[in-house]
């Protein structure tokens, strides 16, 4: 591999977030850039952002962005002689970084024989164990019978964490607490790692109960030099996804943070490793740490370190792949201040993080001190149900962290996205709690001290909710009056109380709203509310309830009344003219797509009996897997769909006939 290399033009082989952040960066250091897009993304911000761009093909992931042939075919049409893969897609995919050297194009990452072995986790686990890095006791041999694997796992013992070695995000992951659950995890990691990775290969590990998980930012050259630029704390986790990122861990003291970057930097010089690479970590409570795995490109979490080393990573990762040395070396990298990041995800908290699709019709992002928004979309853009729920990142810096952890909060809650439900509000919960806060949050956070919170389960508006969005949608459907400038003054007092039908989810309303100059009363059967409205401008009231003065930001859309009121979004349909239908009511034998995707697999047949609660569909959306179930006791009267149907939300996919009992 040369040590040199010369290209004015980076193709980004990526979407959203990291393409438009890897596109700031390569301008600003006076590259050209082209961006790829699939035909749902032609009119996303990184296709607007680059100099140039090409469509590579139909919305699917297996026919745009993971299609290297595209990829290098684009880059030879473009003149690019550089490829930035970002993260996900074919970013760790060795065979691509390997077609990019034999057509002539400079790959910015590792080589790809140090992809390939990394991307093993038992091969990548057995090089370390070679290079001396710490390594949790467990089998990663190449035996795979299944006799094999639970004769191993009875010598390691329980609990035990079975893994799928070219897994990742979770997938092929299981967390086996006795033996006789051993054979049947085996069996259902295996099968979701060949479904997921075209590999069925598992390793199995003695599971440390509780870790952190901390992981070091690791950089080489292409002279043999490596550094490390300190470690991201990524313990609060969600079925194996991280949601707060941190730097510097608030677990970690200076001799820690030495002894683990020097693993790290140990384990990048094992295999030869040249780039930005992330070695992740668990760490006990005794401050052991053992080796996870590396991940062999820049990683989501990658500004928290941007912050407290005062770095662009995307900068180094460029230079690096032209041949130049490491812009600082160990003696030069300092940490200074904290940095956290949460993910904005398009999910439903309430209904188990169920992946969201639509329409974006508001993205405003905040702004405010020490304040970071990494972001890839728009107003008006679609989020499809093709790739990965995270819309944005949201950053924030302080030069402690509990300042960082303050600016966080108000960034989340005042970064507004209507039109599609997103995780804000729980978010805020997390950053919230107070053993977050104390900084004693392992990975058993999520479920072990965040498994009650309210934003996880579905509540109720109060009635002071309802009321606002009532006043909402009545002012803005009111044409005579104008609410660009203050209400204050105006009066209408002739008028009798308005009656007003509002539904959310499966919650209606039905009110009746009177108004005395700046004041409304709403009524809701023993219930009222009383609401002083100072002011509407076209996205913001500014009210007084209970002697608070307050504002909420709001969006008016069809009949859709949509609210924000500091992290947390309310959305109301003003179904008073609306004609009063059944034909989704619950336990109506209609079983319906949850949402854009693809049918993977069809269980029933029509004439067949099926009890409620039974999965009849398995709709694939948004990299995840979605069971639709019966939701009657009854016999299947017909099936609308077979595998490999791309549907619509909410398309009818199967009728179940009830019961007569029902």
């Amino acid at each position: 591999m040369s040590n040199t290399s010369t290209f004015e033009k980076i193709l980004i082989a990526n979407r959203g977030e990291i393409a438009v952040r890897v596109i700031r960066s390569a301008k600003a250091m006076g590259y050209r850039t082209v961006a790829v897009y699939s035909e749902a993304d032609a009119g996303a911000p990184h296709v607007l952002a680059a100099d140039e761009a090409v469509c590579i093909g139909a919305p699917a992931v297996g026919e745009s962005y993971l299609v290297a042939d595209k990829i290098i075919a684009a880059a030879k049409l473009t003149g690019a002689g550089a490829v930035h893969p970002g993260y996900g897609f074919l970013s760790e995919n060795s065979q691509f970084a390997n077609a990019c050297e034999q057509n002539g194009i400079e790959f910015i990452g590792p080589p790809s024989p140090a992809i390939e072995l990394m991307g093993s986790k038992r091969l990548s686990k057995i090089a370390m164990i070679k290079a001396g890095v710490p390594c949790i006791k467990g089998y990663e041999g190449d035996n795979q019978d299944i006799e094999n694997l639970i004769a191993q796992a009875k010598k390691i013992g329980f609990p035990l964490m079975v893994k799928a070695s070219a897994g990742g995000g979770g997938r092929g992951m299981r967390l086996v607490m006795v033996e006789s659950e051993l054979e049947e995890q085996i069996k259902t990691a295996r099968s979701e790692a060949e479904n997921a990775f075209g590999s069925g290969e598992l390793i199995l590990e003695q599971a440390v109960m509780k870790p952190r998980h901390i992981e070091i930012q690791v950089f080489a050259d292409k002279h043999g030099n490596a550094v490390y630029l300190g470690e991201r704390d990524c313990s609060i986790q969600r079925r194996h996804q991280k949601v707060v990122e941190e730097a510097p861990s608030p677990f970690v003291d200076p001799d820690l943070r030495e002894r683990m970057g020097e693993a790290a930097v140990q384990a990048a010089k094992a295999c030869d490793y040249v780039g930005a690479g992330t070695v992740e970590f668990l760490v006990d409570s005794e401050k052991n740490f053992y080796f996870l795995e590396m991940n062999t490109r820049l990683q989501v979490e990658h500004p928290v370190t941007e912050l407290i080393t005062g770095t662009d990573l995307v900068e180094w990762q460029i230079k690096v792949a032209a041949g130049q040395t490491l812009p600082k070396t160990q003696a030069e990298i300092s940490l200074s201040g904290h940095a956290m990041e949460v993910r904005l995800y398009a999910e439903d908290p309430t209904n188990q993080f169920m992946p969201q699709t639509g329409t974006i019709h508001r993205w405003n992002e905040a702004q405010g001190a020490g304040v970071r928004i990494d972001s890839g979309i728009r107003s008006g853009q679609t989020v499809s149900p093709f790739y990965d729920p995270m819309l944005a990142k949201i950053i924030a810096y302080g030069s402690d962290r509990e300042e960082a952890r303050r600016r966080l909060v108000r960034a989340v809650e005042e970064s507004t996205l209507f039109g599609v439900t997103v995780n804000s509000e729980f978010l805020c919960e997390v950053l919230g709690h107070q053993r977050f806060i104390d900084g004693e949050a392992t990975t058993a956070f999520i479920g072990d001290d965040f498994a009650e919170n309210a934003t996880m389960q579905t509540q109720q508006p109060s009635i002071d909710i309802v009321a606002l969005a009532a006043i909402v949608s009545h002012l803005k459907q009111e044409p005579q009056k104008d609410f660009s400038v203050a209400l204050s003054g105006w009066s209408n007092t002739s008028q009798a109380p308005w009656p007003y039908t509002l539904t959310s989810a499966e919650h209606k309303w039905a009110l009746s709203l009177a108004q005395d100059h700046d004041h409304y009363e709403i009524t809701l059967e023993e219930e009222s509310a009383t609401i002083e409205v100072v002011s509407l401008t076209s996205d913001t009231l500014t009210f007084v309830s209970q002697g608070i003065r307050k504002s909420l930001e709001y969006l008016m859309h069809d009949n859709k009344v949509f609210l924000r009121i500091g992290g947390a979004y309310y959305q109301f349909e003003d179904s008073t003219h609306a004609a009063i239908g059944t034909a989704d009511a619950a336990g109506s034998g209609l079983i319906k797509a949850s949402m854009d995707g693809a049918i993977i697999d069809v269980l029933v047949e029509a004439g067949q009996h099926v009890e409620k609660g039974q999965t009849l569909v398995i709709l694939e959306a948004m990299k995840m897997e979605h069971p639709l179930k019966s939701d009657v006791n009854g016999v299947i009267a017909s099936v609308n769909t077979t595998k490999g149907d791309q549907v619509k939300l909410r398309q009818l996919l199967v009728e179940v006939t009830a019961d007569e009992t029902e």
